[in-house]
């Protein structure tokens, strides 16, 4: 799009705040939880924490149910006194104010969250159904006028010339700030026009961060080290001497595949520049030829795999260097570790150094053999009890009960994340319905593109894969999804499929949380306001003005008795 085509469009430009995502939630205009954001879905739950910081109101100047979110952050000078105390107290300083603000926000003591001075900025919320405004920047206002901190940066701009000056601006500010920034970001301003444009599986599709040039520092190349990942792929990796960038100590850096290395002509021995790509990933960002020695030779890519010994090939659509041994090591340890992580099959207990045990002493070959380990395996391993052993085997144990999406995730299928996996599984409900599928089925899920369904249909089609899920459905392990699908709820007879529902007051026989979960999962939409549009209202004990504008409009009202006939009807 060109600057002209641009010019109709408003933008909000907001500072990318360098802290935690948090999310509040209040009723009746009341803080009753305050949680991280997680994976999007499930957080930790730090309310009693987060009470502690001044910049978060206990009580709004609107008895509003909303779900607010933003940014935890420490200020500069809280994190300078912050460190400074720990070294007083012998313990070790943080590396930066994110990892200070991340470890206060955890503390099992909140008198120590508040001791730590941190602060928040507020910038969106979950359901814009409760505010009178339609732009991101009148959002920000009206988040103001409710009581919470707001960035006083932000600034509408109506041309990309705009935008681009106020990231020249803030780039040169950024050091004089008294808090952390590591980029802008860019909203499309009119709320209607964000949810006309939507999002991907991965990010909304009106906004989008600029991130700063990065903090470099110069250091020496030592050796260049290879690894396998779970996919086959291997990776250089640079060993160099230590040097402190962006607040840590950084002693290895990825060289990504042999073409970038080969591009940069990175070799051992070479004085490099070094940053951290998104302030995070240390990279090389080039040698320096005037601190090359005279007698430097070209590196030598390697032709077999450090793990296996197998050769490395190059497959045509990539430039990675891949191992395509299917019983390599390291390929099938790393496949492993993913598929017993927390978004996967989230077996506690289960990590690399076990694995890499389990694996060594030939007790394990794939995932299906996790389910086949017993009391006696474990106890060969190092620091293993009966207690350990108890434990993990419980945690493998209930593994098997995980939906559908979880085991998707767990399989490793290039480009499959949690999310595209929990779309896939409440497309097609269970294993054999996705095996069965190809291409052009998956790529009809909404946000779905079509990278990710030729990975899935070019993964079942192997029948490698198609053996594994044959062990895996022996051993017991769920092959269906067990929530909700959306084709579901849409094609149920349900009462409340297509309805706007409002829940106040307090419920007895049910949390708010369960009933605005059960009511979505049959097709409502729950709002945190009454409007013409409501459709029913379901009262609590003390429900307060919500009830008395519902009898205004004439709405619906339903008390809760009512409401959970109507759920148990459902249920049967």
């Amino acid at each position: 799009m060109t600057d002209n085509e641009a010019v109709n469009f408003e933008y909000n430009c907001e500072l990318k705040i360098d802290g935690l995502a948090i999310s509040l939630r209040y009723e009746q205009g009341k803080l009753v939880q305050g949680s991280t954001r997680g994976n999007g879905q499930i957080g930790e739950d730090i309310t009693e924490n987060l009470k502690t910081i001044k910049s978060i109101p206990q009580t709004l100047t609107r008895p509003v149910d909303i779900e607010v979110r933003g940014e935890c952050y420490m200020p500069k000078a809280s994190f300078v006194n912050l460190n400074e105390q720990r070294q007083r107290d012998g313990k070790s300083p943080f590396a930066n104010p994110r990892n200070a603000a991340a470890g206060s926000l955890r503390q099992l003591d909140s008198k120590e969250t508040a001791k730590r001075k941190l602060s928040t900025f507020m910038y969106n919320v979950a359901d814009y159904d409760d505010l009178q405004t339609n732009t991101q920047s009148g959002l920000l206002a009206e988040l103001s006028e409710l009581g919470f901190t707001t960035n006083p940066a932000s600034r509408v701009a109506n041309s990309m010339a705009e935008v681009d000056s106020y990231i020249d601006e803030f780039n040169e500010k950024r050091d004089s700030l008294p808090y952390g920034i590591d980029g802008i970001v860019v909203k499309v301003n009119d709320l209607n026009t964000q949810l006309r444009l939507g999002a991907t599986v991965k990010a909304p599709r009106w906004a989008i961060a600029y991130k700063f040039p990065p903090e470099e520092a110069r250091t020496i190349v030592r050796d260049i080290e290879w690894t396998v990942g779970r996919t086959g792929v291997v990776t250089p990796t640079a060993v160099m001497d230590p040097v402190e960038l962006a607040g840590t100590t950084v002693a290895r850096a990825s060289l990504h595949n042999p073409d970038y290395l080969i591009e940069k002509d990175i070799r051992i021995g070479d004085t490099v520049e070094l940053h951290k790509a998104g302030d995070i990933i240390p990279e090389i960002s080039k040698y320096l030829p005037e601190e090359r020695s005279a007698d430097s030779v070209v590196y030598e890519i390697p032709t077999n795999c450090p793990s296996c010994d197998s050769e490395l090939v190059h497959l045509d659509d990539e430039v990675a260097l891949r191992c395509i041994n299917p019983q390599c090591p390291a390929q099938l340890t790393e496949g492993l570790t993913h598929f017993a992580s927390r978004n996967a099959m989230n077996i506690d207990g289960l990590g690399p150094k076990i694995i890499a045990q389990l694996f060594d002493k030939k007790l394990l070959a794939d995932v299906s053999g996790l389910y086949t380990i017993g009391m006696q395996d474990l106890l060969t391993l190092d620091k293993f009890g009966d207690k350990s052993a108890t434990n993990l085997l419980n945690s493998i144990d209930s593994s098997r009960n995980n939906s559908l999406e979880r085991l998707l995730f767990g399989l490793g299928i290039r480009h499959v994340g949690a999310k595209a996996a929990r779309l896939i599984a409440q497309k097609f409900k269970d294993i054999d319905e996705i095996i069965k599928a190809d291409a052009s089925d998956i790529a009809e899920i909404d946000t779905m593109g079509m990278i990710i369904a030729d990975s899935v249909a070019t993964y079942f089609s192997q029948p490698e894969s198609i053996d594994l899920i044959g062990r895996l459905k022996q051993v017991g392990v769920n092959m269906e999804y067990l929530g909700d699908s959306p084709e579901d709820i849409q094609a149920s007879d349900s009462f409340f499929n297509g309805k706007k529902v409002v829940l106040t007051g307090k419920l007895q026989t049910t949390s708010r949380g369960t009933a605005s979960e059960w009511l979505e999962n049959r097709g409502a939409k729950v709002t945190g306001s009454v409007s013409k549009n409501t459709d029913l209202v379901v009262v609590g004990a003390d429900p307060g003005s919500k009830y008395e504008k519902a009898v205004q409009l004439g709405i619906d009202i339903w008390n809760e008795e009512q409401f959970v006939s109507e759920m148990n009807k459902e249920n049967q």
